[in-house]
């Protein structure tokens, strides 16, 4: 089996890239052939066919008003793209192709270059882009589903983007160009990592070819010491739809007495540390330092405040034998087992989310007992091993092999 994977970045950017490279070294692995197509960037790990990919767009506006309609356009419809996608295909002939975060820099008018070729594509949702033009359903910060019913002209009159109507209504024209391509209706398959997008995504095309399949973690690469530091954390970006305030307005609220580490950083790092102790906040982690703060931590939160798909962060503290409290929102009570994996609060509820905190940091006992449970989960649930079983199945049925 050939391969064609396209994402716009072609190095570990975020989480669609790590599920990318993932699915991509499995492939590898298993003695397939892969194809890579993603946009230049002095960042990218090697690929011999990095000679196909566009070039660089980071939308900020080239010279003058040229340069930013030039950018406006191509985000609309990227013909670069498109050619050198064709060229691509053409030279190598996969079986299939993979889209991932393919929007803006590549944009999906590469799903009909393909379909045009005769390829079948399949395209994972990392987001929501489909069924919100801004991608991430939040209008004023708050959780949206305006859009939902095919009406994108909601993101004109909310000023979605920014509170920029220029900006809203270039958002606008994307998603109404893209319908009139057909560019998601021509999608073979989609793999939605929760129920929640899956339903989400059922009210823009048929149920039947949305398939259900959940991050996976390499949990035998991940084995907890058992050490348990006595503190909870947060990583994640510094962003309101993180809930990060509503967690250190807890942690303030709290008489408890517990520690918290705030790992990450973004727009609101600045004033929440002025709002709130700054020991408490770490700012960026990664790599082998990042590991050592989840083994030692006593319980990790996601206090999201924005519909979640299947965050990675909490399946990395699972693997960890880590309890977690998490909000309930999108796909996050599909991963948290409420009182056996850990606890779940209304998002926002900053009296629930200290009651949380408060009952599980004051029993040592409770917090094993949730970690190996929530470890005992991962292995059973969302093992690697599993996602990449339940990819090639769908490979396979896409290709009737």
């Amino acid at each position: 089996m050939k391969v064609l994977f396209a994402n716009k970045f072609f190095f570990r950017n975020g989480g669609s890239e790590v599920v990318m490279f993932q699915e991509r070294d499995h492939l590898l692995g298993a003695g397939h052939e892969v194809v890579d197509f993603s946009m230049q960037d002095e960042r990218n790990v090697p690929s011999p066919h990095a000679a196909f990919f566009v070039g660089r767009q980071d939308y900020r506006g080239g010279a003058g008003k040229l340069g930013k309609l030039k950018s406006a356009l191509s985000l609309l419809h990227s013909s670069e793209a498109v050619k050198r996608i064709s060229a691509l295909i053409r030279e190598t002939r996969p079986d299939l192709v993979h889209c991932h975060n393919i929007y803006h820099q590549l944009t999906p008018s590469i799903i009909g270059a393909a379909k045009k070729l005769g390829v079948p594509v399949v395209l994972t949702l990392h987001d929501y882009k489909p069924v919100c033009p801004t991608y991430n359903r939040l209008h004023d910060g708050k959780p949206c589903s305006d859009c939902l019913d095919g009406d994108f002209s909601h993101v004109l009159r909310n000023r979605c983007a920014e509170g920029s109507r220029g900006k809203s209504a270039l958002l606008y024209a994307e998603a109404v160009v893209q319908r009139m391509m057909g560019s998601y209706e021509k999608v073979d398959a989609f793999i939605a990592p929760s129920r929640f997008m899956q339903e989400s995504i059922a009210h823009r095309v048929p149920g039947d070819r949305i398939r259900l399949l959940y991050n996976g973690i390499d949990t035998n690469a991940v084995r907890g010491s058992g050490e348990d530091g006595g503190y909870v954390l947060f990583l994640g970006r510094l962003v309101q739809e993180k809930g990060v305030e509503t967690l250190l307005r807890a942690h303030a609220r709290s008489t408890a007495g517990w520690r918290i580490s705030i790992a990450g950083t973004g727009p609101l790092a600045d004033e929440l540390m002025a709002k709130y102790n700054p020991s408490n906040f770490v700012g960026y982690v990664a790599g082998d330092a990042l590991k050592a703060m989840i083994d030692r931590a006593s319980v990790v939160v996601v206090p999201s405040e924005w519909y979640e798909n299947c965050p990675m962060s909490v399946l990395e503290a699972m693997a960890y034998g880590k309890p977690v409290v998490g909000s309930r929102m999108g796909g996050i009570p599909e991963l948290v087992e409420e009182g056996r994996t850990g606890l779940l609060y209304e998002a926002g509820d900053v009296d629930a989310l200290t009651a949380a905190l408060d009952r599980l940091m004051a029993s040592p006992e409770l917090r094993a007992q949730m970690g190996a449970a929530a470890r005992q989960r991962v292995e059973s649930a969302f093992s690697l091993d599993a996602h990449n079983a339940g990819l090639m199945d769908i490979y396979k049925s896409i290709l009737g092999t």
